[in-house]
This record gives C-alpha cells, structure tokens and sequence, in this order.
C-alpha cells in the first residue's frame, strides 16, 4: 500500500526522523503515526478549518494558515481545509515505523475520496485524495534551492512511484516571488510510467516553493496531486494558489 498517513498530532523531527521540521519551535512529539485508511483518515480529531487567518487575497477563495510556521495561503472552494495539528506524510511502504520521507501540516485536500480501494484485500478499504497542498517547516536544509528539489521529489516518490527513484524527474529551480513579495525557489517533480497495478494508482506531480520565513529559517509550501487523470489540478491553478503565498501572523487576521 501507498504509505501515506494522516495524524492529528505534530510529527516533530526528534521523535521521528531528525530531519522533518512542520511548524515553528513549539512542535511537540506525536506518538507513532498509523498507515492511512478510511479508518485512520477520518479518526484524527480537531474539526476541519475554513478562514481562520484574515481575508483570503483572492474573492471566493479560502485562506488557509499554519499559525505554528507563520504562513499562509489561499485555496478554491472545493478544497477543503483540515485541521490546524493536521499532519499529511509520506512513507517508505516497507518501514515499520513509518519515517516521513516529508511531511505538511495544516494542509489542505481536493477530493479527499478521489479513490478507494482494498488493495491488500484485508476489507479495510484506503482512500487516495486527488491532491493536497500545505507548508511546512525545512531547518535541515541548506539552501531553498535544495529544500525545494527534496521536497517535490520526495512527494512523488512517495505517493506515486514506490520502489521507484528512477520514474521521478525533477525540473530546474528557478527563482519565483509571490503576490505578497515573498521570494524564494521554485521546481516541479514529475513521474512517469507509473504501472497501474491497482485501482488508484497514478502519475504525479508536485510543486515546491522554499523560502525563508519571518524567524529567518527555510520552509516550504508544497502542491502534490494525480497527474495525467480526469480532473488533474491544472499547472494554472497550482501557480495560482502559490502566488497567494505570504507570511502570516495572529495580529494580521
């Protein structure tokens, strides 16, 4: 199964892989996160989000926050935002622990029942989401540059071509500003031939934006969805909702 999981607490880089940082200094350790099903999926607690951090900069959309990393953004209204601990990772499928090979929290999902399927047949059917979009914070690394190609490449692999390394293609950093004035690195993952060996599986893509936040340390936003289905997120859209990316604090709401 695709190791994706979904956790209602903080996954804080000390308890888990030393390298996965999602908010700011306050992150607590969360206990063992659990693989993802119908199941795991909707027992997270904490209630979905709408606005909860000012006005979105774009009419008709939904503002979306990590108060802990201090970023915001705007998403349409079809997507729907979870909740501000919620957690989304990526996984080796044959780790027993689960070590995110990245991570975004207070995400949000388009079609979190895009797919479902059982394809261990053990009658706990998983469902797969058509994308997902959120920030996260990235101490580890040494430039934006770097945190952007690991981070788009990691989503892919992860999500879409597991065992894989070699189907995933990750284009060049540029550098890119945001409506706000934000600036920072920009780079697109790609996989292709992705067999289809079950229900749910598909290429993807991933956008990642890395830029250095208000505290003066690296983090991201990252876009990740199915690429070449119907309904795929157009790259119009995923550029669009990057441009809203901005620096938030409590007092701009």
């Amino acid at each position: 199964m695709v190791a994706i999981g979904a956790a209602a607490a903080v996954v804080a880089a000390a308890s888990v892989t030393g390298a996965v940082m999602l908010g700011g200094d306050n992150d607590d350790p969360a206990p063992a996160p659990t693989k993802s099903s119908a199941s795991a999926s909707t027992s997270a607690t904490g209630n979905p989000r709408t606005a909860d951090g000012g006005q979105p900069t774009v009419a008709g959309w939904k503002v979306v926050v990590n108060a802990d990393l201090g970023v915001a953004f705007d998403v349409p209204p079809s997507w729907t935002a979870k909740s501000p601990s919620w957690v989304t990772y990526v996984a080796e499928d044959d780790d027993p622990e689960e070590k995110p090979l990245v991570a975004m929290k207070a995400p949000a999902v388009l079609k979190e029942k895009w797919c479902t399927s059982d394809d261990d047949k053990d009658g706990h059917s998983e469902d797969t989401a058509l994308a997902n979009v959120g920030t996260r914070g990235n101490n580890g690394a040494t430039s934006t540059a770097a945190a952007a190609r690991a981070d788009s490449a990691a989503w892919v692999y992860g999500l879409y071509t597991q065992p894989d390394h070699k189907k995933v293609a990750t284009g060049t950093v540029t550098e890119f500003t945001t409506a706000s004035g934000l600036t920072g690195s920009l780079v697109t993952s790609r996989s292709s031939g992705v067999a289809k060996k079950h229900k749910c599986d598909s290429d993807g893509k991933a956008t990642t934006f890395a830029f250095t936040d208000a505290a003066g340390d690296f983090a991201s936003w990252s876009f990740v969805g199915a690429a070449g289905v119907t309904g795929e997120v157009p790259d119009a859209t995923v550029r669009r909702i990057l441009t809203t990316v901005r620096l938030y604090t409590p007092s701009d709401g």
